[in-house]
C-alpha cells in the first residue's frame, strides 16, 4: 500500500468559494499566532523545550475563547496548520538551506489549507461530485478515476484563480513487470536526458514557446505596476481619506493574471512532458542510474543557468524516486565525478573538455565517443 496524490480541479459555487476564502483566513491567522508564540517564547526563555503539535493542538480551544469566530473553522484544518509548523521549525533546525518559518500573507496569490478524512465529512460522492466539510458537494473533473482510501484533502487556490482539492489516497501499486535491464542516465542541456544505450530525450524549450506573448503582458504588468504606484503616492502625499492599493487597479490585475497563466501553462507542460519520460524509463529499467548533481552550484553559471533552472534535473530525481518506489525498480544515485572525463572503454582519464566539445577520441585505446552517452555508460558501471 502506498499514498498517493490525486489533484482534482473542483467548481465552488460563489458562497462556496467564499467559505473556501474563510478558511484560508482562519488557517492562516492561526498559523501567524502560533508562530509569533513559538518565537516570543523561544526569546523570553530559550531554555524552554520546543512545542510539538499536540501541544500546539491543545491551545487551540483557548485561541477560540478569545476569537470565537475561529469556531466557524473547519477543525481538522487548524491541527494540520499546527502540525505544518512544527514540521517546518522541525527541518529549519535539522536541514541546511532551509529558511525560518515565515509569516502567511492574505496578499500572496497561492493560498491553501489541509482537511483529514473523519467520518463522511470528506467523500467522493459520484463520479463528478465531492463533498469537503464545510464547504458541502461541488463538482470536479479528474485525469484518474480515484479509488483507494481517502485519507486527506488540500484545498488549493492558484495564482490564476483556480481552485484544486488534492487527495491523499493510501492505494495498493502492482509492480511492472521485471525486464532484467540496467541504464545510466547523463542529465544534459542541449538534451535533457541521455541513457547508456545511446537514447537521447530532447529539451524542449516550453518557456521559449511562449516567451513573446508572456514578454508582452510582462511589459504592460511592468508599466501598469508603475503607474499604479504613482497614483498611489499621489494619494498618500495629498493625505486622501482611504487611499488605493494595487488590487484596486483593474488593469494592473488583468496583465498579473495572464502572466501568471503563461506561467502555470509553461510549468504545467514541462510537468507533463518530465512525467511522460519517468514512466517509461521506470516500465523499461529494472535498475536506473542517475547524476547526484548539486543544481544549486550549477545555477551559479550565469550563462546557463536559465536554461539549467528549464531543465527541472531536481523534479526528475524526485519523480524516478517515488516511482521506482512504487512500481518495484531501483534508483542509484551517483556521484558525477569525473563522468565526462573517463573513457568508458578503458578507463583513461582525458581531462576536462569544454562544454563547446560533444565528441572525442581516446588517446589511451582511440575510440570515439558522443561525450554524452560516454559520460551515461560511466554512470551505468559505478557505484553508489
Amino acid at each position: 500500500m502506498v499514498l498517493k496524490g490525486i489533484k482534482l480541479r473542483i467548481y465552488p459555487s460563489p458562497a462556496q468559494q467564499l467559505e473556501i476564502k474563510l478558511n484560508f483566513g482562519y488557517n492562516r491567522f492561526v498559523w501567524n499566532q502560533m508562530l509569533n508564540m513559538m518565537r516570543n517564547r523561544h526569546e523570553n526563555n530559550p531554555q524552554a523545550p520546543f512545542l510539538n503539535a499536540f501541544a500546539l493542538n491543545s491551545l487551540l480551544p483557548a485561541l477560540k475563547r478569545e476569537y470565537p469566530w475561529l469556531k466557524e473553522a473547519e477543525s481538522t484544518s487548524l491541527q494540520s496548520t499546527c502540525h505544518d509548523l512544527v514540521a517546518a521549525f522541525q527541518k529549519f533546525f535539522k536541514e541546511t538551506n532551509v529558511g525560518f518559518p515565515k509569516f502567511k500573507s492574505r496578499k500572496f496569490p497561492k493560498q491553501s489549507y489541509n482537511v483529514k478524512f473523519s467520518g463522511t465529512s470528506l467523500a467522493i460522492k459520484s463520479e463528478h461530485i465531492i463533498r469537503i466539510p464545510k464547504v458541502g458537494l461541488m463538482s470536479f473533473r479528474a485525469g484518474s478515476e480515484i479509488t483507494g482510501q481517502l485519507k486527506s484533502a488540500t484545498i488549493k487556490l492558484s495564482a490564476t484563480g483556480k481552485y484544486y482539492a488534492v487527495l491523499l489516497v493510501e492505494i495498493e501499486v502492482l509492480p511492472f513487470a521485471k525486464t532484467s535491464q540496467a541504464v545510466g542516465i547523463d542529465l544534459g542541456v542541449t538534451d535533457l536526458m541521455i541513457t547508456s544505450d545511446g537514447k537521447k530525450h530532447p529539451t524542449i524549450r516550453f518557456d521559449k514557446h511562449l516567451a513573446k506573448k508572456k514578454y508582452y503582458w510582462e511589459k504592460r504588468l511592468a508599466r501598469r505596476r508603475r503607474q499604479a504606484q504613482k497614483e498611489i503616492a499621489w494619494d498618500h502625499q495629498n493625505e486622501v481619506p482611504a487611499p488605493r492599493e494595487l488590487s484596486d487597479f483593474k488593469n494592473y490585475q488583468q496583465a498579473k493574471l495572464m502572466v501568471a497563466k503563461y506561467n502555470e501553462k509553461i510549468a504545467n507542460q514541462r510537468r507533463n512532458y518530465l512525467h511522460q519520460l519517468t514512466i517509461q524509463l521506470v516500465k523499461q529499467y529494472d535498475v536506473i542510474k542517475i547524476e547526484d548533481l548539486k543544481t544549486k552550484n550549477l545555477l551559479k553559471n550565469h550563462q546557463l543557468a536559465r536554461a539549467i533552472a528549464n531543465q527541472s534535473w531536481r523534479e526528475i530525481r524526485r519523480q524516478l524516486a517515488y516511482k521506482c518506489a512504487w512500481y518495484g525498480k531501483q534508483l542509484v544515485l551517483v556521484n558525477p565525478w569525473k563522468t565526462s572525463q573517463l573513457c568508458a572503454n578503458c578507463g583513461y582519464d582525458d581531462g576536462k573538455h569544454g562544454l563547446s566539445i560533444r565528441e572525442w577520441t581516446c588517446p589511451n585505446c582511440k575510440t570515439n565517443h558522443d561525450r554524452d552517452v560516454n559520460a551515461a555508460k560511466n554512470i551505468l558501471a559505478a557505484t553508489a
